[in-house]
């Protein structure tokens, strides 16, 4: 490599550059800040969208600046050493050989070197501006921004501020008199703060209007500010729980309940009672569990993976605190069943209102084994008291030494002897020997396959009895040689074989030609219990053996286990054909002699009853049906008393316990029944739509009359009468 202080030219040329260019992008991104920081400042979050705007426009600054520092960061050596090249035409494009090492180079390149080295230190082009960056242009957009940002810093924010200025909440007094301002007591401002619950996570806030919507357990403060002190100030609860206000500083009363069932309340000052407002909770919903996979029952069958993938869905409006899943083993069976539970987490952290479980359940590692079964079910708590479990899914390990019974009200009797285990032992020994054989010797290897391979052969050959096969004779395909064998086309006979051929003249006797369609008994092929195809998919099975020995006998056991498989799953369906089933016998009992038994049982022990209870149906809402009777005289008469008003404000009672669970069907009437009292109370006239809106509300209360027998009249005409007349006379 060239001389250290040809070297450390090149890097003062690129520490230059790096900083020059570093500070043309700091102001760009400058420029941004400073507007996004004079919105912010000028109207801070009053206004949304201005608030938002600004944040993303220094976001996008910072940003901007960081993805420019990294790429800036990026510029070497060789970059420096082509600029130079473009720039001084005396280093005879020969900058580039500094940076590599004096060693790797020939004669001349090494002359070259040298020479360039002198060149650069006569040269000193870090003393000079080698490289010019454009600026004017981000001068310019820095400067203009400095002036918007002052002019906005500078300008009355007044119009903005009043668009979205807090609404003054606002209590009606129907029932208040007529009088000058400066001698009655009335409310300048009211402050309603709703602090919810801890399990929300939401922060106190403000309403907009005197009807509100809470959550379930939040606590509502009101804060009422008068023009001069008043003797009662109450707030009225469902009509029956009146709360005095505390007095605090400068003509302030304060009040704070906690609510966690609905309510309509009104204010009462100095006996002058508000218009009737509502307010209503928002329920903590429990948390929703919803499983998409497995489904409700799920079956691993032989020779699958014994894992199980869990994916659920879990939801709650305010936040899930806990979740997790209860897993039951099942092992065993009849009385020795054992039962084991555990615990298993889902991964969940913190408080999370949405969360996604993917998991995948290893049966294995919860101990299970062929014919065990796992139940489980998801569950999940919220912050509140919310608790919600899913449905019990079941997932069972097919146990293939066990045949499940095909009805359950049957009994099952199997006449054929246990022989569908070993098929399953050779499939584990093959496989065990797969998962080994990286651990044992070529010689181990093939030794472990040849013995199981002796292992099929024996288990075919007792399959074969059932087919009436003595020996290997006619077993298999190719007549008891494994299809596929070397030279089994070709096989050489002898005399001591043990099996003769027919002559090929003997194929023209009429027995021999008869001899396929005879139903004979006793011979090798059709001494069977089974059916003709029962029989059929138990030669196939065989014939799979054969493949599967085949495979063994030749040190491929990766090949046979295919084979195995599918040898095993027919021998199941064998199985299952041949079984029979015996209906259980019932018990019948003998008939009853009804003449002999009939009205001849003992009466002493039974007591006649003393007393009848009558049970009166409980009048409902009777201060609403009499509230109904005196407006039907109001609307003969048009004249009312001043006791009729306690027979209002008694059905008003009852009409405001209705409206906590539906208080926008009767809001409006029990606004206009406190009209109706403020008017009774003046000796005014009563509002006409006030008591059609009323009326409506106490019909829909009551409950629909029952029917009852009435005389059915008909009116005829004179022309009907004559004609039954007629008819009757005739």
């Amino acid at each position: 490599m060239a001389s250290d202080s040809s070297i450390q030219i090149l890097h003062r040329i690129r520490r230059q550059y790096v900083q020059a260019k570093a500070l043309l992008y700091a102001l760009q991104a400058l420029a941004a800040l400073a507007v996004g920081a004079a919105v912010l400042y000028k109207w801070q979050f009053e206004v949304p969208v201005f608030a938002a705007t600004a944040i993303a426009l220094m976001l996008a600054a910072v940003v901007y600046f960081g993805m420019r520092w990294s790429s800036i960061r990026e510029t070497d050596l060789v970059q420096v050493a082509r600029h130079l090249n473009r720039q001084y035409p005396q280093l005879e494009d020969s900058t580039g050989l500094l940076l590599r090492e004096t060693g790797n180079l020939n004669l001349l390149e090494r002359l070259q070197q040298q020479r360039t080295a002198v060149i650069l230190q006569e040269l000193h082009p870090e003393k000079e501006k080698t490289f010019s960056l454009r600026s004017t242009a981000t001068y310019g957009a820095l400067g203009l921004a400095l002036v918007l940002s002052a002019g906005i810093l500078y300008l009355p924010a007044a119009p903005l501020a009043a668009t979205d200025a807090p609404k003054e909440i606002q209590v009606e007094f129907p029932d208040a008199p007529v009088t000058a301002t400066d001698t009655a007591t009335v409310i300048e401002n009211i402050d309603i703060t709703i602090t919810p619950p801890a399990y929300t996570g939401k922060s106190t806030y403000q309403a907009e209007s005197p009807n509100i919507r809470v959550e379930e357990g939040a606590t509502v403060s009101w804060r009422i500010r008068t023009n001069k002190a008043a003797k009662t100030l109450q707030l009225v609860l469902n009509k029956e729980d009146a709360a005095d206000l505390a007095a605090g500083e400068e003509n302030a009363y304060v009040l704070s309940r906690r609510f966690s069932d609905p309510a309509v309340y009104q204010l009462n000052l100095n006996g002058q009672k508000s218009a009737f407002y509502t307010i209503e909770i928002t329920p903590d919903e429990p948390p929703v569990v919803q499983v998409q996979q497995p489904k409700q029952y799920t079956e691993i069958l032989f020779g699958e993976p014994q894992r199980v993938n869990l994916q659920a869905q879990l939801s709650d409006d305010y936040g899930i605190r806990e979740a997790n899943m209860i897993a039951t083993v099942a092992k065993g069976t009849g009385e020795a069943v054992k039962f084991r539970e555990e615990k298993i987490s889902l991964g969940l952290s913190g408080t999370r209102r949405s969360f996604t479980v993917n998991k995948t359940l290893d049966l294995q590692q919860l101990g299970m084994t062929y014919g065990d079964e796992l139940y489980f079910y998801v569950q999940a708590w919220d912050n509140h008291r919310g608790y919600t479990r899913s449905e019990t899914y079941f997932v069972q390990i097919e146990d293939t030494t066990i045949v499940e019974a095909a009805f359950d009200m049957s009994m099952g009797v199997n006449p054929v002897p246990e022989y569908f285990r070993s098929q399953r032992q050779i499939i584990i020994d093959t496989e065990k020997l797969l998962e080994e054989q990286k651990s044992i010797s070529r010689a181990t290897f093939e030794e472990r396959s040849n013995n199981i391979g002796v292992d099929q052969k024996l288990l075919r050959l007792r399959y074969g009895k059932f087919l009436g096969e003595e020996s290997e004779s006619g077993i298999g395909p190719g007549g008891g040689i494994p299809e596929g064998a070397e030279g089994h086309e070709e096989a050489e006979h002898y005399a001591d074989d043990g099996h003769d051929h027919p002559e090929l003249e003997n194929q023209n006797d009429p027995q021999a030609l008869l001899e396929p369609y005879l139903h004979k008994h006793d011979q090798e092929g059709e001494a069977t219990i089974f059916e003709p195809a029962v029989k059929a998919k138990l030669k196939g099975a065989l014939a799979q053996m054969w493949e599967s020995e085949l495979r063994l006998r030749t040190h491929k056991p990766k090949e046979a286990l295919p084979f195995e498989y599918k040898a095993l799953r027919m021998l199941k369906e064998v199985q299952q054909s041949q079984r029979a089933y015996v209906a259980k016998t019932g018990f019948e009992a003998p008939p009853l002699k009804e003449p002999e038994l009939r009205l001849s049982g003992e009466l002493n022990k039974i007591t006649p009853l003393s007393e009848r209870q009558i049970i009166k149906a409980e009048t409902k809402l009777p201060h609403t049906r009499a509230a109904l009777d005196w407006l039907e005289r109001y609307k003969r008469q048009e004249k009312y008393k001043q006791r009729d008003v306690q027979v209002l404000e008694q059905a008003g009672q009852e009409l405001a316990q209705q409206a906590l669970n539906r208080p926008g069907n009767y809001l409006r009437a029990l606004q206009d029944l406190g009209t109706l009292i403020a008017d009774m109370n003046s000796g005014e006239v009563l509002c006409p739509s006030c008591l059609r809106t009323v009326e409506q509300a106490w019909v829909a209360l009551l409950p629909p009359a029952a029917l009852t027998p009435q005389q059915e009249t008909v009116r005829r005409s004179p022309l009907s009468r004559q004609y039954l007349k007629q008819l009757s006379t005739n």
